[in-house]
């Protein structure tokens, strides 16, 4: 019986854990982000989905990098794990990245980037409940059960690439997670990890405001930013359609994510709605997300709460970030 189960979980489990604030989890969108601000950057991500159900996720991620101007380069590392709520079936990773920053013309640069990890995928036995747990005269289940436990834990490598071009105020980036299409199966039978491909892109427009054409008198930010992601892993796909309004030191970011027009098995493909507020000051930048959800789950579900800190700093200068570069100006949630 739990063979049966766990086999059929599997396939449930194919997609990967996501993030509403996902350019607040850069390197865990592409890793050719690595490095990206020039300086060196630490962060970390929580998402609760679904909390009002016992079938939630709950998903955590810290990363760290570093850019080093000497070799136009940025390294970074990223930790992650996730955890569904009813059998505790835990998938943790730890990744390694490079990315390569090369200046194509004055107004336009390109990163490549790539990430090597390892995937750990590890059931917790003892939430499971069995058939012959069943005590017909409590009507519960406090038998001990016969089954055994087999095949709880399954490590594997897994490589990544990306890449993004950028101008001072355009990007477009494209990331392949998966690309060795590992056996994640903690059976020991066959149940791959299909790829996953992030098309992400958007474009800043800076406001003009009487003083400097995107800026305030003390330099604070004024921008719109309209973005837009496309995401596909096996037979899923998603759209995130959104806009960013920075008013330094606030953002308030409201999107879309769904298929729009499509109704696949005769349901609505449309996912939720996505209010982003958030807050940046001089190297940190804290942000709040919540997803209402539009599927047939329903609000009822409780959506999906998600929380983003991130902090930026020098190693080397610890003024700026060097002045002849130019820095993807993707939002920072």
């Amino acid at each position: 019986m739990m063979i049966l189960f766990l086999a059929s979980f599997n396939e449930v489990k194919a997609q990967d854990p996501q993030f509403s604030q996902f350019y607040a989890a850069p390197l865990y969108l592409n890793p050719a982000f690595a490095g990206n601000t020039q300086m060196s950057r630490a962060g970390i991500n929580y998402r609760n989905q679904w909390p009002s159900i016992n079938a939630n996720f709950t998903t955590y991620s810290a990363y760290f990098d570093h850019y080093f101007d000497m070799i136009s380069s940025g390294v970074g590392l990223i930790i992650s794990r996730d955890q569904e709520g009813i059998v505790g079936l835990r998938s943790t990773s730890v990744g390694a990245q490079y990315a390569y920053q090369l200046r194509l013309s004055d107004k336009l640069t390109f990163r490549p980037g790539v990430q090597a990890a390892v995937y750990n995928r590890n059931l917790n036995f003892n939430r499971l409940t069995f058939g012959d747990q069943w005590d017909p005269e409590t009507q519960s289940f406090q038998n001990p059960t016969g089954e055994v436990p087999t095949g709880e834990s399954k490590t594997f490598f897994d490589l990544s690439f990306g890449g993004v071009f950028y101008s001072e105020n355009f990007w477009l980036g494209y990331s392949v997670f998966h690309l060795n299409q590992p056996n994640q199966s903690i059976l020991g039978d066959e149940s791959i990890l299909p790829m996953k491909h992030s098309f992400h892109a958007g474009y800043k427009i800076p406001l003009k405001t009487g003083y400097k054409k995107g800026y305030n008198r003390i330099g604070d930010e004024r921008s719109i930013t309209p973005t837009a992601q496309y995401k596909m892993q096996g037979g899923f796909q998603q759209l995130d359609l959104g806009i960013y309004s920075t008013l330094e030191p606030m953002v308030v970011g409201l999107w879309y994510r769904g298929i729009p027009f499509q109704t696949p098995n005769g349901f609505s493909a449309s996912e939720s709605l996505v209010l982003l507020l958030g807050y940046s000051y001089e190297k940190i930048s804290v942000g709040y997300s919540f997803d209402y959800t539009l599927s047939d789950l329903g609000i009822r579900s409780g959506g999906a709460h998600e929380i983003s800190i991130s902090y930026v700093l020098s190693l080397t200068d610890p003024r700026r970030p060097p002045a002849d570069k130019l820095r993807i100006p993707c939002p920072k949630f």
